[in-house]
C-alpha cells in the first residue's frame, strides 16, 4: 500500500518528536545528575581519559540537535545527526559487552533500568527510525539535493557508519584505562609449573569458592545463598545441601559462606551476624550479631575471625579479629591498613589466612604491597609484590547530592586476586612485565608466587581463560589448584617445582 505525502510526513514528524523526547530527556538527566554521570563516565573502560569533556559534549549535542529537529529547514541534517549519534552509543556498548573486563554505566534516567543487551536493541529501533525518516525527507526533497542520487545516499550512509564506529573505536584504542601498564621488573616463567588435569561444567556463573580440604572443594552461590555445593577432588561427585539457620528473620543483604571443615561460617557484614556450623548437619547458630559493620572476613581458627570494618567517624579501614566465644571481646589494630589517600578506597584489598604459618595475609588492591601478621593481628613485616606500583592510582569523588564516595575513574587493580597454602602466597596480578605477550595476557592470567616465609618472588605461571573468560578466583591445597573460570571450575595439578618450596615438604599430607 502506497502511503500519501501527508502520511509519510507525519511519519516523518512522529519520528522527529521521539528523537525530541529522547535527547531533551537523556540530556536533562544528564545535567540535573551531572556530577554523578561524570563520575560513571570516569569509570568507563573507553572514555574515562575523556570523562570531563564529553560528561559536557553529549548533553549539549543531545540538546543541539534537539533544537534543530524542531525546525523543518534543519531536520534532515539533525536525522543525519541523530544516525551517527546511536552508532556511536551502539558501537560503545557493543565494545563494552564484547571486549570490556567490566560493563560500566554511563546513562541516566529510564534508561539506566535497561540492561546492557536491551538498550543495544533499543538503539538499534532508534538507529533505523532515522533511516526511514532521512529516506522519507529525501524522497520528498528536490532533485538538487546530493542525497537525490541513491549511489550517493549509500556513499553518506556507509562514510557516517565508519566515522561513527571508528570514532568509538579510537577512544576504546586510546582510554588509559586500557593502556598497558608495563613495569621494568621480568618475571620467570619455569616449564609446566602447573599443568590443566580436569573440569567440569558447573552451567551457572553465580558460583564462589567458599572453602577445600584435602578431598573436596566448596562452592557457595550469590544466587542461592545458603546453598552450599560440594565437589570431590576428581569434579566429577557432586552434593548440595541446604543450610539451616536457628535465626532467619535478620535483615539478610549479601550473605557469604566460609567452610574450614570441620566448621563452616555464615556471615553478612551489614547486619552485622556470624553464624557457626558442622559441616556433617549443614546447621548454623547465631554466634554474633550486632556491633560493627564488616566488609571482609576470614575464619582463623574456630573461634576466631578476622574481620575489615570501619573506624566510628572517620569511615576508614581497620582490620579487627573477633572472639566467637564472647563477640564483646575485640581486638583492634589501625597499624595494618595503611591510609595513603582516604583509608577506604585506597586499602581495599583481600585477607587470606594460612593454616600451616597461623599468619594472616592482607593483599591491597591498589598497589604493590601484603602485610603479614599473626593470629593477634601483631605485624610480622610488610612484604612487596614484585611490579613498581607502590602508591594508590585512585580518583576520588565526594557526590554531594547522592552523600556519597565514588570512584571518579576505573582504577588500575594491581593484584586482583590472591589465595595460600602453607608458606607460599599466589597472586593473581593484573601488571605485565618487561617482556611479556599481550597477546598472552588476553588469554590468561597471570599468577605470581611468594615465599612468605623468605620474603621473595618464586615464579610465574598461567592459568589459561575457558571459552574466553578469565579466572574469577581461586584456591590452593597442596598440589592442587581449583579456579572458577565463566560457568567451569577447573583443576591444575602443581609440579614439584611449586610444591618443593612448602616448609616441611616431607611432612604434608599425601
Amino acid at each position: 500500500m502506497k502511503l500519501s505525502v501527508s502520511q509519510t510526513n507525519k511519519i516523518t514528524v512522529f519520528i522527529c518528536y521521539l528523537y525530541i523526547l529522547l535527547f531533551t530527556y537523556a540530556a536533562v538527566s544528564k545535567l540535573l545528575d551531572f556530577e554523578n554521570f561524570s563520575v560513571q563516565l570516569g569509570q568507563s573502560p573507553l572514555l574515562s581519559a575523556f570523562a570531563n569533556v564529553i560528561s559536557w559534549l553529549v548533553p549539549l549535542i543531545e540538546i543541539l540537535i534537539v533544537l534543530m529537529l524542531v525546525f523543518p529547514r534543519f531536520r534532515l541534517v539533525a536525522l543525519f545527526a541523530s544516525f551517527n549519534l546511536m552508532l556511536m552509543f551502539t558501537a560503545y556498548i557493543f565494545i563494552v559487552l564484547n571486549f570490556s573486563s567490566f560493563i560500566p554505566c554511563s546513562c541516566g534516567g529510564i534508561l539506566e533500568k535497561l540492561g546492557w543487551k536491551e538498550h543495544l536493541i533499543f538503539n538499534i529501533a532508534f538507529i533505523l527510525l532515522a533511516i526511514v525518516g532521512i529516506l522519507i525527507i529525501r524522497n520528498s526533497a528536490a532533485e538538487k539535493l546530493l542525497i537525490s542520487k541513491p549511489r550517493n545516499l549509500i556513499i553518506i550512509f556507509m562514510l557516517s557508519t565508519v566515522l561513527s564506529v571508528g570514532i568509538v573505536a579510537g577512544l576504546f584504542l586510546a582510554s588509559e584505562n586500557i593502556t598497558h601498564y608495563h613495569n621494568k621488573f621480568t618475571r620467570r616463567f619455569p616449564h609446566f609449573p602447573a599443568v590443566k588435569a580436569r573440569e567440569a561444567n558447573l552451567q551457572l556463573n553465580s558460583y564462589y569458592i567458599a572453602g577445600v580440604d584435602q578431598n573436596k572443594i566448596y562452592l557457595g552461590n550469590t544466587t542461592a545463598q545458603l546453598l552450599v555445593t560440594v565437589l570431590d577432588s576428581t569434579l566429577k561427585q557432586k552434593t548440595q545441601y541446604q543450610i539451616e539457620l536457628d535465626h532467619k528473620n535478620l535483615p539478610f543483604k549479601s550473605v557469604k559462606i566460609k567452610v574450614s571443615a570441620p566448621y563452616f561460617y555464615v556471615y553478612d557484614g551489614t547486619v552485622p551476624c556470624i553464624f557457626k556450623g558442622n559441616i556433617r548437619d549443614w546447621k548454623a547458630k547465631l554466634v554474633k550479631k550486632g556491633g560493627e559493620y564488616f566488609s571482609l572476613a576470614e575464619p582463623m581458627d574456630s573461634t576466631i575471625m578476622a574481620v575489615r570494618t570501619q573506624k566510628r567517624g572517620s569511615g576508614e579501614s581497620v582490620m579487627a579479629t573477633l572472639d566467637l566465644r564472647d563477640t564483646s571481646k575485640t581486638q583492634l589494630n589501625p597499624a595494618i591498613l595503611q591510609k595513603q589517600i582516604d583509608g577506604l578506597f585506597d586499602t581495599d584489598g583481600q585477607m587470606v589466612y594460612s593454616k600451616q604459618l597461623n599468619r594472616l595475609v592482607y593483599l591491597y588492591a591498589y598497589r604493590n604491597q601484603y602485610t603479614v601478621a599473626d593470629e593477634n593481628l601483631t605485624i610480622d613485616y610488610r612484604g612487596n609484590t614484585i611490579d613498581t606500583i607502590s602508591h594508590a592510582n585512585l580518583n576520588i569523588v565526594n557526590i554531594k547530592s547522592h552523600n556519597q564516595k565514588k570512584l571518579g575513574k576505573q582504577p588500575l587493580i594491581v593484584n586482583k586476586n590472591c589465595a595460600v597454602f602453607n608458606n607460599l602466597l599466589f597472586v593473581n596480578s593484573g601488571i605485565p612485565g618487561r617482556y611479556e605477550n599481550i597477546k598472552m595476557w588476553e588469554q590468561a592470567s597471570i599468577i605470581d608466587l611468594y615465599d612468605l616465609s623468605g620474603n621473595s618472588y618464586t615464579l610465574s605461571f598461567y592459568i589459561y581463560n575457558e571459552e574466553n573468560n578469565k579466572m574469577k578466583n581461586f584456591i590452593v591445597q597442596d598440589s592442587i589448584l581449583y579456579a572458577l573460570i565463566g560457568n567451569r571450575i577447573v583443576r591444575y595439578n602443581l609440579s614439584k617445582t611449586i610444591t618443593k618450596n612448602y616448609q616441611n615438604n616431607s611432612k604434608r599430607t599425601k
